[in-house]
């Protein structure tokens, strides 16, 4: 399958954002028959108003939108930063919200953050968090890890991790502290540069069915509230 100008293709990631970003794109009228992350099918089309949608991998959606695989792509803005993809932000959709920190054993905690220069820390994230150490002026060693970033001090392999937090429940069942805030995330709709420009139209047009999709909900739940 190529991307051409007949179809708006885009990419949704596997796992947690895929329900709610396939919800949004559907009430702003963009969904297809079957579409589903559960689905075998990686690519699924909806024929009559010429949208593709493909299922990927969380950390591959940049790389399909950069690439022009995808006119447009929703990924979290942690994974993005990660990613350094040449893309397009469009919209925050303001779901999925979590934020990136450095954490340590509560037992081993150090009175300063630079008095854990020259240490290893295990992350998901290792572009993001050699950014934010360098601007503290701290060299450390960085251990990429794919899985439960928790283990990597539990087990002796760092002293820290850089990893996204959302509630902080699995820190505190595994004695770890948070020491350190890097930066906020939420789930952004993203565009390829060349896509945008030959595009233009329908990707407007989408962008725009999302933001009244987005502004209806801030409104319904602010009515809650002042219920």
């Amino acid at each position: 399958m190529k991307n051409n100008m007949d179809y708006l293709t885009i990419a949704l990631p596997k796992g947690k954002l895929f329900s709610l970003s396939a919800d949004l794109l559907a009430k702003a009228g963009y969904t297809a028959e079957g579409l589903s992350d559960k689905s075998r099918k990686l690519v699924i089309t909806n024929e009559a108003k010429k949208i593709r949608f493909i299922v990927s991998k969380t950390a591959d959606v940049p790389t399909y939108v950069e690439y022009g695989a995808a006119d447009i792509g929703v990924i979290g803005k942690d994974v993005l930063l990660e990613s350094g993809k040449d893309v397009y932000e469009l919209l925050d959709l303001g779901f999925g919200r979590c934020h990136l920190m450095m954490a340590v054993p509560k037992a081993e905690k150090r009175a300063k953050l630079v008095d854990y220069d020259h240490t290893r820390v295990a992350t998901k994230f290792p572009h993001i968090a050699e950014q934010f150490f360098n601007k503290h002026g701290m060299q450390m060693e960085y251990i990429k890890l794919n899985g439960s970033i928790e283990l990597g001090p539990i087990v002796g392999l760092s002293e820290s991790i850089v990893d996204i937090v959302e509630t902080g429940t699995t820190l505190r069942e595994n004695d770890l502290e948070e020491i350190a805030y890097i930066l906020d995330a939420t789930a952004r709709l993203i565009v390829n540069r060349v896509s945008f420009k030959l595009k233009f139209d329908r990707i407007h047009q989408l962008t725009e069915e999302v933001k009244k999709v987005l502004e209806l909900e801030a409104q319904a739940n602010q009515a809650k509230q002042g219920a």
